[in-house]
Protein backbone atom coordinates (compact mmCIF):
# COMPACT_ATOMS: atom_id res chain seq x y z
CA UNK A 1 0.00 0.00 0.00
CA UNK A 2 1.41 3.65 -1.08
CA UNK A 3 1.36 5.86 1.72
CA UNK A 4 0.46 9.68 0.92
CA UNK A 5 3.55 11.90 2.17
CA UNK A 6 2.22 14.31 5.40
CA UNK A 7 3.42 18.03 4.42
CA UNK A 8 4.96 19.51 7.18
CA UNK A 9 2.38 21.91 8.93
CA UNK A 10 2.79 26.04 8.04
CA UNK A 11 4.67 27.76 10.35
CA UNK A 12 2.46 29.69 12.17
CA UNK A 13 3.20 33.41 12.97
CA UNK A 14 3.02 34.53 16.36
CA UNK A 15 3.02 38.27 17.15
CA UNK A 16 4.00 39.51 20.37
CA UNK A 17 3.29 42.78 21.40
CA UNK A 18 4.70 43.77 24.98
CA UNK A 19 4.72 46.92 26.86
CA UNK A 20 7.91 49.31 27.32
CA UNK A 21 8.68 46.94 30.37
CA UNK A 22 11.04 44.66 30.99
CA UNK A 23 8.80 42.32 33.17
CA UNK A 24 6.37 42.62 30.40
CA UNK A 25 8.93 42.14 27.52
CA UNK A 26 10.10 39.21 29.23
CA UNK A 27 7.25 37.39 30.63
CA UNK A 28 6.62 37.54 26.78
CA UNK A 29 10.30 36.01 26.25
CA UNK A 30 9.43 33.04 28.05
CA UNK A 31 6.31 32.58 25.90
CA UNK A 32 7.78 32.91 23.01
CA UNK A 33 10.94 30.21 23.59
CA UNK A 34 8.15 28.03 23.93
CA UNK A 35 6.57 29.15 20.96
CA UNK A 36 9.38 28.14 19.35
CA UNK A 37 9.76 25.27 20.80
CA UNK A 38 6.47 23.82 19.48
CA UNK A 39 7.38 24.86 15.81
CA UNK A 40 6.04 28.60 15.91
CA UNK A 41 7.31 31.19 13.85
CA UNK A 42 7.21 34.07 17.40
CA UNK A 43 8.21 37.64 16.11
CA UNK A 44 8.28 40.98 18.37
CA UNK A 45 6.56 44.17 17.65
CA UNK A 46 8.43 46.22 20.10
CA UNK A 47 9.34 50.02 20.80
CA UNK A 48 12.91 51.66 19.49
CA UNK A 49 13.91 52.02 23.13
CA UNK A 50 13.61 48.41 23.02
CA UNK A 51 15.88 47.54 20.30
CA UNK A 52 18.15 44.46 20.49
CA UNK A 53 16.17 42.93 23.88
CA UNK A 54 14.34 40.27 22.10
CA UNK A 55 17.32 39.47 19.45
CA UNK A 56 19.27 38.67 22.05
CA UNK A 57 17.06 35.89 22.70
CA UNK A 58 17.43 34.89 19.25
CA UNK A 59 13.75 36.82 18.06
CA UNK A 60 12.98 38.64 15.12
CA UNK A 61 12.39 41.93 16.09
CA UNK A 62 9.62 45.09 14.33
CA UNK A 63 10.14 48.13 15.29
CA UNK A 64 7.25 50.42 15.99
CA UNK A 65 7.58 53.88 14.34
CA UNK A 66 5.87 57.01 15.47
CA UNK A 67 3.37 59.47 13.66
CA UNK A 68 4.42 62.62 12.81
CA UNK A 69 4.66 65.07 15.76
CA UNK A 70 5.20 62.03 18.41
CA UNK A 71 8.87 61.10 20.00
CA UNK A 72 11.52 58.93 18.21
CA UNK A 73 9.66 56.03 19.83
CA UNK A 74 6.25 56.73 19.94
CA UNK A 75 6.62 56.50 23.61
CA UNK A 76 7.80 58.57 27.01
CA UNK A 77 11.07 57.86 27.81
CA UNK A 78 10.39 56.10 30.86
CA UNK A 79 13.66 56.43 32.69
CA UNK A 80 13.23 60.03 32.52
CA UNK A 81 9.86 59.89 33.45
CA UNK A 82 10.06 58.23 36.79
CA UNK A 83 12.48 60.44 37.64
CA UNK A 84 10.45 63.59 37.03
CA UNK A 85 7.98 61.29 39.19
CA UNK A 86 10.44 59.84 41.92
CA UNK A 87 8.76 62.50 44.51
CA UNK A 88 5.65 60.51 44.23
CA UNK A 89 7.01 57.26 45.59
CA UNK A 90 7.28 58.24 49.33
CA UNK A 91 3.15 58.98 48.88
CA UNK A 92 0.46 56.55 49.72
CA UNK A 93 -1.16 54.17 46.79
CA UNK A 94 -4.14 56.33 47.44
CA UNK A 95 -2.30 59.96 47.09
CA UNK A 96 -0.18 58.75 43.99
CA UNK A 97 -3.60 58.78 42.28
CA UNK A 98 -2.76 62.56 41.56
CA UNK A 99 0.82 62.36 41.66
CA UNK A 100 1.81 59.66 39.76
CA UNK A 101 -0.94 57.48 38.35
CA UNK A 102 -3.11 59.90 36.60
CA UNK A 103 0.36 61.37 35.08
CA UNK A 104 0.97 57.67 33.79
CA UNK A 105 -2.44 56.97 32.10
CA UNK A 106 -2.05 60.35 30.38
CA UNK A 107 1.41 58.91 29.04
CA UNK A 108 -0.01 55.50 28.10
CA UNK A 109 -3.12 56.72 26.48
CA UNK A 110 -0.54 59.22 24.29
CA UNK A 111 1.25 56.22 23.30
CA UNK A 112 -1.83 54.33 22.06
CA UNK A 113 -2.93 56.70 20.22
CA UNK A 114 0.54 57.66 18.37
CA UNK A 115 1.33 53.95 17.48
CA UNK A 116 -2.13 53.45 15.60
CA UNK A 117 -1.74 53.93 12.57
CA UNK A 118 2.10 52.43 12.67
CA UNK A 119 0.48 49.54 14.33
CA UNK A 120 -1.86 48.97 12.00
CA UNK A 121 0.36 48.93 9.49
CA UNK A 122 2.80 46.76 10.79
CA UNK A 123 0.35 43.99 11.69
CA UNK A 124 -0.77 44.26 7.92
CA UNK A 125 2.89 43.37 6.79
CA UNK A 126 3.31 40.48 9.39
CA UNK A 127 0.10 39.11 8.92
CA UNK A 128 0.31 36.95 11.74
CA UNK A 129 -2.01 34.12 12.64
CA UNK A 130 -2.56 35.28 16.52
CA UNK A 131 -1.41 38.62 18.39
CA UNK A 132 -0.20 38.45 22.04
CA UNK A 133 -0.25 41.74 23.38
CA UNK A 134 1.17 42.06 27.34
CA UNK A 135 -0.14 45.33 27.71
CA UNK A 136 -2.75 47.42 30.20
CA UNK A 137 -4.51 49.35 27.56
CA UNK A 138 -6.15 48.27 23.94
CA UNK A 139 -4.48 49.03 20.67
CA UNK A 140 -7.54 49.13 18.39
CA UNK A 141 -5.20 47.83 15.47
CA UNK A 142 -4.91 45.12 17.35
CA UNK A 143 -8.77 44.27 17.88
CA UNK A 144 -9.41 45.38 14.78
CA UNK A 145 -7.19 43.03 13.06
CA UNK A 146 -9.30 40.63 12.16
CA UNK A 147 -6.96 37.64 13.87
CA UNK A 148 -7.16 35.96 17.23
CA UNK A 149 -6.01 38.02 19.99
CA UNK A 150 -4.74 37.02 23.48
CA UNK A 151 -4.36 39.42 26.42
CA UNK A 152 -1.62 38.86 28.99
CA UNK A 153 -2.06 39.47 32.06
CA UNK A 154 1.46 39.67 33.85
CA UNK A 155 0.57 42.74 36.39
CA UNK A 156 -1.39 41.55 39.46
CA UNK A 157 -4.26 39.63 39.30
CA UNK A 158 -6.72 43.16 40.41
CA UNK A 159 -6.15 44.24 36.97
CA UNK A 160 -9.19 41.96 36.20
CA UNK A 161 -11.76 43.79 38.36
CA UNK A 162 -14.08 41.75 40.62
CA UNK A 163 -16.78 42.89 43.10
CA UNK A 164 -14.66 40.43 45.66
CA UNK A 165 -10.99 41.62 44.96
CA UNK A 166 -9.38 45.12 46.19
CA UNK A 167 -9.06 47.75 43.41
CA UNK A 168 -6.01 47.46 40.89
CA UNK A 169 -3.19 49.74 42.40
CA UNK A 170 -4.40 50.55 45.62
CA UNK A 171 -2.42 48.41 47.89
CA UNK A 172 -6.04 47.84 50.04
CA UNK A 173 -6.09 44.94 52.33
CA UNK A 174 -9.01 42.19 50.99
CA UNK A 175 -11.09 42.90 54.24
CA UNK A 176 -11.14 46.46 54.61
CA UNK A 177 -13.95 47.66 52.17
CA UNK A 178 -13.54 51.30 53.60
CA UNK A 179 -9.98 50.94 51.89
CA UNK A 180 -11.59 49.85 48.21
CA UNK A 181 -14.43 52.71 48.70
CA UNK A 182 -12.19 56.06 49.27
CA UNK A 183 -9.62 54.82 46.38
CA UNK A 184 -12.13 53.45 43.73
CA UNK A 185 -13.99 57.28 44.48
CA UNK A 186 -10.65 58.92 44.09
CA UNK A 187 -9.62 56.96 41.28
CA UNK A 188 -12.69 57.29 39.33
CA UNK A 189 -13.09 60.97 39.96
CA UNK A 190 -9.27 61.76 38.78
CA UNK A 191 -9.14 59.49 35.94
CA UNK A 192 -12.42 60.55 34.54
CA UNK A 193 -11.02 63.27 32.07
CA UNK A 194 -8.55 60.77 31.07
CA UNK A 195 -10.72 57.68 30.36
CA UNK A 196 -13.56 60.08 28.54
CA UNK A 197 -9.97 61.20 26.17
CA UNK A 198 -9.69 57.32 25.21
CA UNK A 199 -13.27 56.70 24.70
CA UNK A 200 -13.18 59.07 22.25
CA UNK A 201 -9.72 57.82 20.66
CA UNK A 202 -12.00 54.02 20.77
CA UNK A 203 -14.86 55.17 19.18
CA UNK A 204 -13.13 57.09 16.30
CA UNK A 205 -11.56 53.67 16.19
CA UNK A 206 -14.63 51.92 15.67
CA UNK A 207 -14.57 50.80 19.01
CA UNK A 208 -16.55 51.07 22.32
CA UNK A 209 -16.10 52.53 25.48
CA UNK A 210 -15.25 50.55 28.38
CA UNK A 211 -16.81 50.68 31.97
CA UNK A 212 -15.58 53.40 34.04
CA UNK A 213 -11.95 53.33 35.00
CA UNK A 214 -10.64 50.45 32.73
CA UNK A 215 -8.45 50.66 29.85
CA UNK A 216 -8.30 47.39 28.43
CA UNK A 217 -10.84 44.86 26.88
CA UNK A 218 -10.66 41.48 27.52
CA UNK A 219 -9.98 39.06 24.86
CA UNK A 220 -12.72 37.17 23.54
CA UNK A 221 -10.60 34.13 22.37
CA UNK A 222 -7.96 34.05 25.39
CA UNK A 223 -6.60 36.00 28.23
CA UNK A 224 -3.70 34.25 30.05
CA UNK A 225 -3.21 35.22 34.00
CA UNK A 226 0.13 35.27 35.62
CA UNK A 227 -1.22 34.24 38.97
CA UNK A 228 -0.30 31.55 41.12
CA UNK A 229 -2.90 29.41 42.62
CA UNK A 230 -1.17 30.56 46.02
CA UNK A 231 -1.77 34.50 45.54
CA UNK A 232 -5.25 33.97 44.18
CA UNK A 233 -8.19 35.83 45.38
CA UNK A 234 -11.83 34.63 46.13
CA UNK A 235 -14.00 35.88 43.17
CA UNK A 236 -18.11 36.41 43.48
CA UNK A 237 -18.23 36.05 39.21
CA UNK A 238 -15.37 33.26 37.90
CA UNK A 239 -13.34 33.59 35.22
CA UNK A 240 -14.53 31.64 32.19
CA UNK A 241 -12.28 28.66 31.86
CA UNK A 242 -12.63 28.63 27.98
CA UNK A 243 -11.47 32.45 27.66
CA UNK A 244 -9.49 32.70 31.01
CA UNK A 245 -6.21 30.47 31.59
CA UNK A 246 -4.02 30.69 34.77
CA UNK A 247 -0.50 29.89 34.03
CA UNK A 248 0.82 29.58 37.69
CA UNK A 249 4.01 31.54 36.82
CA UNK A 250 5.49 31.92 33.01
CA UNK A 251 9.38 32.13 33.87
CA UNK A 252 11.47 32.40 30.79
CA UNK A 253 14.83 30.00 30.29
CA UNK A 254 18.03 31.89 31.28
CA UNK A 255 21.66 30.86 31.00
CA UNK A 256 23.34 29.52 34.38
CA UNK A 257 24.52 32.58 36.54
CA UNK A 258 27.46 31.64 37.56
CA UNK A 259 28.14 33.50 41.49
CA UNK A 260 30.87 36.19 42.13
CA UNK A 261 33.34 35.36 45.03
CA UNK A 262 32.77 37.03 47.90
CA UNK A 263 35.77 38.37 50.38
CA UNK A 264 33.44 37.75 53.29
CA UNK A 265 30.62 35.42 54.08
CA UNK A 266 31.10 33.14 51.56
CA UNK A 267 29.55 30.23 52.98
CA UNK A 268 25.98 32.56 53.87
CA UNK A 269 22.83 33.00 52.74
CA UNK A 270 22.59 34.77 49.36
CA UNK A 271 19.99 38.11 48.97
CA UNK A 272 19.07 39.27 45.92
CA UNK A 273 17.82 42.85 45.61
CA UNK A 274 16.12 44.32 42.35
CA UNK A 275 13.61 46.94 42.16
CA UNK A 276 13.52 46.08 37.97
CA UNK A 277 14.63 48.24 35.49
CA UNK A 278 13.04 51.69 36.26
CA UNK A 279 13.59 51.40 40.11
CA UNK A 280 17.18 51.60 39.76
CA UNK A 281 17.09 55.27 38.83
CA UNK A 282 17.01 56.09 42.71
CA UNK A 283 20.78 55.43 43.78
CA UNK A 284 20.01 57.67 46.84
CA UNK A 285 18.45 54.64 47.80
CA UNK A 286 19.80 51.78 47.21
CA UNK A 287 23.10 53.43 48.61
CA UNK A 288 21.41 53.44 52.27
CA UNK A 289 20.12 49.63 51.76
CA UNK A 290 24.00 49.32 51.00
CA UNK A 291 24.97 50.44 53.95
CA UNK A 292 22.30 48.18 55.69
CA UNK A 293 23.66 45.31 53.77
CA UNK A 294 27.44 45.64 54.85
CA UNK A 295 26.41 45.18 58.73
CA UNK A 296 24.71 41.73 57.94
CA UNK A 297 26.81 38.44 57.95
CA UNK A 298 25.19 37.72 54.35
CA UNK A 299 26.03 37.71 50.55
CA UNK A 300 23.93 40.21 48.21
CA UNK A 301 23.69 40.50 45.15
CA UNK A 302 22.31 44.06 43.63
CA UNK A 303 20.97 44.97 40.35
CA UNK A 304 21.57 49.01 39.65
CA UNK A 305 20.94 48.94 36.34
CA UNK A 306 22.52 52.10 34.06
CA UNK A 307 23.72 52.77 36.90
CA UNK A 308 26.61 51.00 37.94
CA UNK A 309 29.44 53.43 37.25
CA UNK A 310 27.51 55.63 40.35
CA UNK A 311 28.59 53.55 42.68
CA UNK A 312 32.37 53.22 43.80
CA UNK A 313 33.82 51.09 46.82
CA UNK A 314 30.86 48.40 48.18
CA UNK A 315 31.20 46.30 51.08
CA UNK A 316 33.23 42.90 50.80
CA UNK A 317 29.37 40.95 51.14
CA UNK A 318 28.04 42.94 47.96
CA UNK A 319 28.32 42.60 44.48
CA UNK A 320 26.49 45.21 41.82
CA UNK A 321 25.73 44.92 38.58
CA UNK A 322 23.89 46.55 35.50
CA UNK A 323 21.95 43.51 34.56
CA UNK A 324 21.70 39.76 35.97
CA UNK A 325 20.14 36.52 34.64
CA UNK A 326 17.15 37.08 37.29
CA UNK A 327 15.63 33.57 37.08
CA UNK A 328 19.11 31.63 37.40
CA UNK A 329 20.10 34.21 40.09
CA UNK A 330 16.46 33.82 42.10
CA UNK A 331 16.92 29.95 42.19
CA UNK A 332 19.95 30.13 43.72
CA UNK A 333 18.98 32.58 46.00
CA UNK A 334 17.49 32.30 49.76
CA UNK A 335 15.69 35.49 49.48
CA UNK A 336 14.20 38.49 47.37
CA UNK A 337 14.26 42.08 47.94
CA UNK A 338 12.22 43.49 45.10
CA UNK A 339 9.58 46.00 44.35
CA UNK A 340 6.74 43.77 43.94
CA UNK A 341 6.70 43.79 40.58
CA UNK A 342 4.94 40.67 38.98
CA UNK A 343 7.69 38.46 37.05
CA UNK A 344 9.67 39.44 40.34
CA UNK A 345 7.13 38.36 42.79
CA UNK A 346 6.06 35.27 40.67
CA UNK A 347 9.76 34.47 40.11
CA UNK A 348 10.42 34.21 43.55
CA UNK A 349 7.07 31.64 44.10
CA UNK A 350 8.39 29.94 41.38
CA UNK A 351 11.48 28.83 43.10
CA UNK A 352 10.12 28.84 46.36
CA UNK A 353 12.21 31.85 47.93
CA UNK A 354 10.55 34.26 49.97
CA UNK A 355 9.92 38.08 49.34
CA UNK A 356 10.43 41.55 51.47
CA UNK A 357 8.58 44.36 48.86
CA UNK A 358 9.49 47.26 49.12
CA UNK A 359 6.93 48.89 46.45
CA UNK A 360 7.16 52.13 45.09
CA UNK A 361 4.45 52.09 42.14
CA UNK A 362 1.48 50.46 40.34
CA UNK A 363 0.45 46.99 41.07
CA UNK A 364 4.02 46.77 43.65
CA UNK A 365 1.21 48.01 46.21
CA UNK A 366 -0.86 45.17 45.57
CA UNK A 367 1.78 42.58 45.46
CA UNK A 368 3.31 43.91 48.57
CA UNK A 369 0.01 43.55 50.48
CA UNK A 370 -0.87 39.82 49.24
CA UNK A 371 2.66 38.60 50.02
CA UNK A 372 1.36 39.40 53.34
CA UNK A 373 -1.96 38.17 53.33
CA UNK A 374 -1.22 34.86 51.91
CA UNK A 375 2.21 34.40 54.10
CA UNK A 376 4.69 34.36 51.36
CA UNK A 377 6.65 37.57 52.15
CA UNK A 378 7.01 40.56 54.27
CA UNK A 379 6.03 44.42 53.38
CA UNK A 380 8.32 47.02 53.91
CA UNK A 381 7.95 50.77 52.97
CA UNK A 382 10.19 52.11 50.47
CA UNK A 383 11.53 54.54 52.51
CA UNK A 384 9.60 54.89 55.74
CA UNK A 385 11.95 52.11 57.44
CA UNK A 386 15.22 51.86 60.09
CA UNK A 387 18.14 50.48 59.49
CA UNK A 388 16.73 48.42 62.73
CA UNK A 389 13.85 47.20 60.50
CA UNK A 390 15.43 46.37 57.50
CA UNK A 391 17.93 44.27 59.16
CA UNK A 392 15.00 42.58 61.25
CA UNK A 393 12.70 41.89 58.18
CA UNK A 394 15.91 40.24 56.40
CA UNK A 395 16.53 37.96 59.57
CA UNK A 396 12.89 37.02 60.07
CA UNK A 397 12.32 36.07 56.46
CA UNK A 398 15.66 33.56 56.27
CA UNK A 399 14.44 32.10 59.91
CA UNK A 400 11.54 31.27 58.46
CA UNK A 401 11.36 27.67 58.14
CA UNK A 402 7.81 27.01 58.01
CA UNK A 403 7.17 29.73 55.48
CA UNK A 404 10.39 28.33 53.66
CA UNK A 405 8.60 24.68 53.71
CA UNK A 406 5.34 25.96 52.09
CA UNK A 407 7.25 28.22 49.56
CA UNK A 408 9.21 24.98 48.04
CA UNK A 409 5.84 22.80 48.01
CA UNK A 410 4.55 25.78 46.18
CA UNK A 411 7.44 25.79 43.84
CA UNK A 412 6.51 21.76 43.24
CA UNK A 413 3.20 22.91 42.17
CA UNK A 414 4.19 25.78 39.73
CA UNK A 415 7.31 24.61 38.15
CA UNK A 416 4.89 21.23 37.51
CA UNK A 417 2.26 23.27 35.73
CA UNK A 418 4.70 24.53 33.25
CA UNK A 419 3.27 27.88 32.42
CA UNK A 420 5.26 28.64 29.19
CA UNK A 421 4.03 25.52 28.08
CA UNK A 422 0.58 25.95 28.28
CA UNK A 423 0.69 29.29 27.19
CA UNK A 424 2.08 28.19 24.10
CA UNK A 425 -0.69 25.28 23.53
CA UNK A 426 -3.30 27.67 23.88
CA UNK A 427 -1.96 30.23 21.76
CA UNK A 428 -1.36 27.52 18.87
CA UNK A 429 -5.22 26.53 19.38
CA UNK A 430 -6.15 29.89 18.17
CA UNK A 431 -3.50 29.91 14.79
CA UNK A 432 -5.20 26.46 13.97
CA UNK A 433 -8.41 26.77 12.27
Amino acid sequence: MTRTPQLPMTQKTIALFPEASYGAALNCVGIAQELRRQGARPVFICHPGFTGVFSEYGFQEHQLHATEGATASGTPDWTDFVRRHSDAFRASALDQIESYVAPTWDAIVDTAMRIEEPLRQLLARLKPDVIVVDNVITFPAVVNAAVPWVRVVSCAETEIPDAQIPPYLSGCPSLDRACWERFSERYKRVIGPIHERFAAFLKSCGLGPYPSGEFMERSPWLNLMLAPAILRYPRKNGLNPKTFVYLDGCVRTEAPCQLPHFASHADKALIYTSFGSLGAVDTELFERIIRVYAELPYRFLINVGHWRDHYAATPDNVFLDSWFPQPSVVRQAQLFVHHGGNNSFCEALYYGVPSLVMPYCWDGHDNAQRAVETGVGLHLPRYNWSDAELKAAIVALLGDHKMQARLQRNAVHMQAAQGTVLAAQSILKLATP
